[in-house]
């Protein structure tokens, strides 16, 4: 079980302190979403249930092959991001700055062990606007989204 909130973010801390992963992913069915995902050299597809804050998340290991394979069914666009890690009390900040067409998307993700205690959780000062529930937010739309949109969406 995956249990997540996202935010948008209108600042940033001092990155040059925190690890990072180079991420690419691609989609390659919605409904239930199915991915495949290259970070730095490990690879992976990932089966994800319905849900927004709380859904179902299964991982299966791939080899750089069959990445390269499974990502060439997508019909849209590859999701190219880096990945800050930046700890955060007892949780991590997963920091993703998006590149390519999506650049200038900043979103913060936070995963917690229960719903409870997602929904007690104090966001840094840094964050914005709470994006858990904007479907718009999900990779799984962003890499489906036309230019007009995402334009809209990046502002």
């Amino acid at each position: 079980m995956e249990i997540e909130r996202k935010f948008k973010v209108f600042g940033l801390p001092n990155l040059s302190e925190y690890r990072y992963h180079e991420i690419e992913q691609a989609y390659i069915n919605e409904d239930p979403v199915i991915r495949v995902r290259r970070e730095d050299d490990t690879y992976y597809m990932t089966y994800k249930g319905s849900g927004m804050l709380a859904r179902e998340e299964y991982n299966l290991p791939l080899n750089k092959k069959s990445y390269d394979n499974l990502s060439g069914y997508t019909k849209h666009r590859i999701i190219s991001k880096r990945r800050y890690l930046i700890p955060y009390g007892d949780h991590t900040i997963e920091l993703d700055i998006f590149k390519g067409e999506l650049e200038g998307l900043v979103i913060a993700e936070v995963e917690f062990d229960s719903v409870e205690e997602a929904n007690g959780f104090t966001a840094p000062d840094w964050f914005s606007e709470d994006v858990t529930y904007d479907k718009n937010y999900h990779n799984s739309n962003l890499c489906r989204m036309d230019g007009a949109t995402l334009k809209h969406l990046l502002k």
